[in-house]
């Protein structure tokens, strides 16, 4: 049986995957990775960064096979927005 790894709530997954954006991974971003998805292990703080986020995954779990995988898009806190586009609602 391989070793226990520690179970992280919900909360402390996104919390751990933020900071390695902040700390680690922003300070490298240049113009050109903007928009693009970045795919990080919030355990050993390793990262892809790539257009297609299947690529930047299967890259990401050729190295880190037990990864647990936090992402987001380069320049944006969310890596997906469903719905149209944010209406705002006339004043009652």
């Amino acid at each position: 049986m391989g070793a226990s790894r520690p179970h992280y709530s919900r909360q402390e997954f996104a919390r751990r995957g933020d900071d390695i954006y902040d700390r680690v991974v922003a300070p490298r971003l240049g113009e050109e990775d903007l928009g693009k998805f970045v795919l990080m292990d919030i355990d050993s703080e390793d990262y892809e960064i790539d257009p297609d986020e299947v690529a930047a995954s299967d890259r990401l779990l050729a190295r880190r096979p037990e990864a647990r995988v936090w992402f987001t898009r380069a320049g944006s806190r969310y890596a997906h927005r469903f719905g149209g586009p944010r209406r705002l609602l006339p004043p009652t």
